[in-house]
């Protein structure tokens, strides 16, 4: 597994870990407290403004990175 996907996982699995939906806002600020990699950055900087369950985050990211031709670095999300 790449160290972004990896990195990308664990983001996702400490959001919601105590919630059941996020706003973008607290993506974007986790994921730079974390200091994740540029190209994670980037592809949570495309959410539009939302509350997202898990679910719907995945698919979101999951979209973009597909858009984006990011699948073979990033992998898809769950």
């Amino acid at each position: 597994m790449d160290d972004s996907q990896e990195q990308l996982r664990r983001l996702i699995d400490l959001l919601y870990r105590d919630n059941k939906t996020v706003a973008r806002l607290d993506v974007l600020l986790r994921a730079e407290s974390l200091d994740l990699p540029a190209d994670v950055l980037t592809l949570i900087s495309l959410l539009p403004p939302s509350r997202y369950t898990r679910g719907r985050l995945c698919d979101q990211l999951n979209s973009a990175i597909t858009a984006h031709g990011w699948a073979r670095r990033l992998g898809t999300l769950e």
